[in-house]
């Protein structure tokens, strides 16, 4: 328990405000840098897209996508349900 070797994270960022969903990124970074893998489930995707290196993308438990963020972030199914249709493209590169 001292030294984990992966995270599992379901919707951590609920309840929070930007702010904090701000300093809790920075925190999953840190451990990122560490060497801990993170396995997030997660909404929010201004965090996912701060933190993510790989990311799959369900729609009521279907895959519709998986990529980098950036990849991601071109994605038509993926920007219509999740990011909504004013993103720009280099807004997750």
């Amino acid at each position: 328990m001292l030294k984990p070797q992966l995270l599992l994270l379901d919707e951590p960022a609920s309840g929070l405000n930007e702010a904090e969903v701000s300093i809790f990124a920075d925190i999953l970074i840190t451990l990122q840098n560490k060497g801990i893998s993170i396995v997030l489930v997660e909404h929010n995707m201004d965090l996912v897209m701060k933190i993510a290196q790989d990311i799959v993308v369900l729609n009521f438990g279907q895959k519709v996508a998986q990529g980098t963020p950036a990849e991601i972030s071109r994605d038509p199914l993926v920007v219509n349900a999740y990011l909504g249709e004013d993103i720009t493209e280099d807004q997750y590169s």
